[in-house]
Formats: structure tokens, sequence, C-alpha cells
């Protein structure tokens, strides 16, 4: 298992082989399509993140320690942040997401390149994403 610090390294290398930004942005889209399923039963609003412009779900389980996340949304791009976000922090211990900050975002230009109510909807996942990091600590 990778830790968090060398999956972004990872997307970062993976990123650079891209001339463009369409290039990138079908990227995220691709990887957004590989997600795993996501249960109907967790779309409910227990489930919803705020301050996203489409609709995303996050569902998290704390297992000894380690944090495992499912994630949806109804739009493609969005798909694909989820995918780079899930990348880098589900199996994660909950001390090491709240130790390592997302540099992944500003080293790969999604911070410049997303309209800011994706940025906005991108904090939201990471901030809830280090939420339950927190109170998986605190159990």
């Amino acid at each position: 298992m990778s830790n968090i610090a060398q999956i972004q390294l990872e997307l970062i290398d993976e990123f650079q082989l891209f001339d463009n930004w369409l290039d990138r942005y079908q990227y995220i889209i691709d990887l957004g399509k590989q997600l795993p399923e996501f249960p109907d039963e967790y779309r409910t609003d227990d489930y919803k993140l705020h301050g996203c412009q489409s609709q995303v779900w996050l569902k998290a389980k704390a297992e000894n320690g380690m944090l495992y996340f499912q994630a949806a949304s109804d739009s493609a791009i969005v798909s694909g942040l989820i995918a780079l976000v899930m990348r880098v922090y589900s199996g994660q211990p909950a001390a090491e997401i709240l130790s390592t900050p997302p540099e992944f975002i500003r080293a790969i230009g999604l911070s410049e390149h997303l309209s800011p109510t994706r940025n906005n909807g991108l904090a939201a996942m990471v901030t809830s994403i280090r939420d339950q990091a927190q109170a998986c600590l605190a159990a």
C-alpha cells in the first residue's frame, strides 16, 4: 500500500503526461467512469455533501484506524474528481489523512482550471474526508 504522499506524486506524474487541459479534463472524466457502483441506499441526504454544485454523496467507513470511502456524483467531471480524491485518501490511516495536505490539487493545476463552484465542491469533499478522519481518531 502506498502512502498519501506517494499517491499524490504518482497523480502529479500522470497529469504531466498531458499537453493540454482538454486532455486532462478527458482523463478526469474517464477516471470517473471507472468508479465502483455506489449503492442507492446511500444516495440520501445523510450522505449528501453540501457546497457542491452537483449532487455528491460520500460514505465513510472506519476500520482499525483506516478510512474507506465510497462516493458518487451526477456529474461526469465531479465523478472524476471523486476518483482522484478516493485514490488519494481511501484505505489510508486517519492520522495520515489529517497530516498530509492535498498538494495534488494545486500541483496538477486543478485549483486554476476548475470553475469556482467545482473548486468549492472539491474543497467540500476534502473537508468532509478530513472531518471523518478527525472523528475516527476521536472515537
